[in-house]
């Protein structure tokens, strides 16, 4: 998958309309809590004012749904992204108003405009052609740097590219390579770690990756269901009784493809859903009638630390276990470090996985850290995102 980036044209003296993810957590009082997703902005904006482009940016934030609401104002991003950067960052009052019109018409060269919420349009979600095009009226040219919302395809995101010469920003450009090149042409052993709670939400993702891998490292909720399917008691844990075929059809595939689908072979159970529950380590084979699974056992983590460490490349989405509470977070925190250890090339699919990786702080660890939670995972399914495919090709 090769499309253009912004190194790839000419952007001096250029309006340039780029599609950042700003969808920041907040307080009440719209302090930002976590800036990452603007900091991971900054190399692509840099770039633009460096090579003297007038920066206009739009972004989400929340779910205002259509509607202009004060706590979805992009007013402290403004001011955050201002002190990153180290210059006025102006923000428009609207979208496509009478607000954003002025500053775009008066921008200069190496100067920077924020739009305000384009998610305060209905016309955004609903990729509407006319405010695509008031959108795309700004500017000369388009970059999208947005990779969390790359699977939508919204009038911010890939209506605009109807209109505009559209390339993809420097964030973009790393998800494309890491995650593009280890689908397309991984290093081998090429194994993957799949956790979280549903079989049903990673189906795609496990039919996918069945294509791909060497080694399928299964955890998290979603292992019950196998247990389940092999006629074992899985006790008060998480299971879905309506995929228990689906379990079956997914070992049965591996064998066929001659991929290593491993399963933990103990796991570590409590008593009730709380943080100090009372909690053992037990077989899988026999998890007791009224406990619940919560994080695989002490021998599936030595067993899964010692396959990944024959991988050249390792692609891990979802935790392997319930790991907002400490003592069942030991798998997903201990998988987690030995991964920071390897050589391997480590990608890591967003959303749980990623927050486990920040708050054990090895972040810096790992070769990349996908910025997209569901784009990650129709990424890694093969699905074809809006948002990348409207890009110019190379």
């Amino acid at each position: 998958m090769n499309k253009k980036t912004v190194r790839d044209v000419e952007v001096s003296g250029k309006k340039v309309l780029v599609r950042c993810d700003f969808n920041v957590p907040q307080k009440e009082d719209g302090t930002i809590t976590d800036n990452r997703r603007i900091v991971a902005a900054l190399d692509t904006i840099n770039y633009l004012v460096e090579h003297n482009a007038k920066v206009i940016l739009c972004s989400h934030l929340g779910r205002p749904k259509g509607e202009f609401k004060k706590e979805f104002s992009l007013e402290p991003v403004a001011k955050e992204l201002s002190r990153l950067l180290g210059k006025e960052v102006k923000l428009a009052k609207d979208v496509i108003g009478p607000s954003a019109t002025e500053l775009t018409n008066n921008i200069k060269e190496g100067e920077v405009v924020l739009l305000e919420n384009v998610r305060f349009h209905r016309e955004e979600t609903d990729n509407d052609p006319e405010f695509a095009k008031k959108l795309a009226s700004f500017a000369d040219l388009y970059v999208n740097d947005a990779f969390g919302s790359a699977h939508r395809a919204h009038a911010s995101t890939a209506g605009v590219a109807e209109y505009l010469p559209a390339v993809s920003g420097f964030l973009i450009e790393k998800e494309i390579n890491f995650m593009g090149n280890a689908l397309e042409n991984p290093e081998r052993p090429f194994m993957a770690i799949l956790g979280g709670k549903k079989v049903s939400d990673k189906i795609g993702v496990i039919e996918a990756l069945l294509e791909k891998v060497d080694t399928l490292l299964i955890g998290g909720a979603m292992a019950y269901t196998f247990f389940k399917s092999m006629g074992y008691e899985v006790g008060k844990s998480i299971c879905e009784l309506d995929k228990l075929d689906l379990a079956r059809e997914i070992m049965e595939k591996a064998k066929t493809k001659g991929v290593k689908l491993m399963l933990p072979v103990d796991t570590k159970v409590g008593k009730e859903f709380d943080p100090n529950t009372e909690s053992k380590v037990v077989k899988c084979t026999q998890i007791p009638k009224d406990w619940e699974g919560y994080d695989i056992g002490t021998e599936t983590i030595k067993m899964y630390v010692e396959e990944l460490k024959k991988a050249k490349t390792v692609v891990w989405n979802g935790p392997l276990g319930l790991s907002e509470f400490e003592q069942f977070a030991v798998g997903t925190d201990t998988i987690a470090k030995a991964l920071a250890d390897s050589d391997a090339i480590t990608i890591i699919g967003g959303g749980d996985s990623a927050a486990a990786i920040e708050r054990i702080g090895i972040s810096d660890k790992f070769s990349h850290i996908s910025t997209g939670g569901g784009a990650s995972l129709e990424f890694l399914e093969g699905k074809k995102l809006p948002g990348i495919e409207c890009l110019l090709d190379k």
